[in-house]
């Protein structure tokens, strides 16, 4: 039994692989926790799909189709809420166009290359197993920022999270954080995508924070278990990919979902701290605020 969890580890490959994952699986935890809780689950799905074009360029020029994806998403994200605050467009509204318009922009930039599939199939579905050391910098510091933000961060964003207007009248930056938030998912999402690709992105980022959610009734709680499924999912996925020659990517996300599956299962609460929010008509005190 030992051997079977120690082999796969001898190599340089599911070494990276493990690290790069598990930085992706920190900071989708992280940031997941506050997409969840806010409704904006759609906007990760969003920006990683729009980020194809970014991805697309680069490879078409052969930059770094990663370095290509930041360089996008980072000012979509931004766009996002601009559009919708000065247009006076529905936030839900602009997040499709967003995704419908970078993704089909990004997959007819592919197809001008003439030997794309196998490189389309790698952006959109990762390539975690051929992760460098450069790969492992990089998104270790994309990842560590975004803890960092969120550690800075932290009684505003919870803060807004369980009301904004109070929030908001309280003093807080409200509308500094609506910038900030949609910017936090766009830095997660480029870094989860050399772990699961562009097209289950999301689930990295949404899945393991709804089974975090029905495992811990405090905001702090349902953050660390998140991190934790995020890290399960991550490992057991890789373990079952070398064991069964598996796609590592789809591996992860059906681990992720089966968690989900068996935590709803068993758990004797059956409630997620999203709906404790939704519930509070008052702003939370600043105990609760800083848990």
């Amino acid at each position: 039994m030992l051997d079977l969890i120690i082999e796969p580890m001898q190599y340089g490959f599911m070494q990276r692989a493990l690290l790069v994952s598990a930085l992706a699986a920190t900071a989708c935890g992280v940031v997941g926790t506050f997409v969840v809780l806010r409704g904006m689950a759609f906007l990760g799905d969003a920006i990683a799909h729009s980020a194809l074009t970014g991805m697309a360029a680069a490879f078409l020029i052969g930059a770094n189709v990663f370095l290509g994806a930041l360089i996008w998403a980072i000012p979509a994200s931004l766009a996002i809420s601009l559009v919708s605050r000065r247009a006076g467009v529905r936030l839900d509204a602009v997040i499709g166009v967003l995704f419908a318009g970078g993704f089909a922009l990004g997959v007819i930039m592919i197809n001008i290359s003439k030997n794309y599939a196998g490189d389309l199939l790698s952006i959109l579905f990762g390539n975690v197993l051929g992760a460098s050391w450069n790969d492992v910098l990089a998104v270790g510091a994309l990842a560590g920022g975004v803890v960092l933000v969120v550690r800075l961060f932290w009684k505003e964003l919870v803060f807004t999270t369980y009301d904004a207007s109070v929030a908001a009248a309280a003093g807080i930056p409200v509308r500094f954080l609506e910038y900030l938030l949609p910017l936090l998912v766009a830095l997660t999402t480029v870094a989860a995508l050399k772990t699961v690709g562009n097209v289950m992105v999301m689930s990295l980022l949404v899945v393991p924070a709804v089974t975090g959610s029905l495992l811990a009734p405090r905001l702090t709680g349902m953050m660390l278990a998140t991190v934790a499924s995020a890290l399960v999912a991550i490992v057991v996925g890789l373990y079952l990919s070398f064991y069964f020659n598996l796609p590592t990517g789809p591996s992860i996300v059906v681990v992720s979902v089966g968690l989900l599956l068996v935590t709803v299962a068993v758990s004797p609460r059956r409630w997620t701290l999203a709906a404790r929010l939704r519930r509070r008509t008052t702003a939370p005190s600043p105990s609760v605020a800083a848990d």
